[in-house]
């Protein structure tokens, strides 16, 4: 909604200026009306064309990654070669 209003002020906006800014045409010159309608004309296909939606196939779903594994430390018992050593050690599942 907010695009297409965007659209239709900008458009609203170079067709005042387009109106105000011109020389009045001469019954013998087309030129002027014919550039003036394709400024218009330009305009409101660029609006309509700006405030479209890209079509993509449908919806996108993003996973979420999954949460990281729980973990805790326990206290672990080895032999470092001269006798048995106690250390924490963190265990994950």
């Amino acid at each position: 909604m907010k695009k297409t209003l965007v659209a239709a002020l900008s458009v609203a906006t170079v067709a005042g200026s387009l109106v105000t800014a011109t020389p009045p045409a001469k019954a013998n010159d087309g030129v002027g009306a014919g550039i003036a309608a394709g400024l218009i004309g330009g305009a409101i296909v660029g609006g309509a064309i700006a405030s479209s939606r890209p079509v993509y196939g449908g919806p996108v779903y993003v996973a979420e990654p999954p949460p990281p594994a729980p973990c805790y430390w326990q206290r672990q018992r080895y032999w470092d070669g001269y006798g048995w050593v106690i250390r924490p050690v963190r265990v994950c599942y």
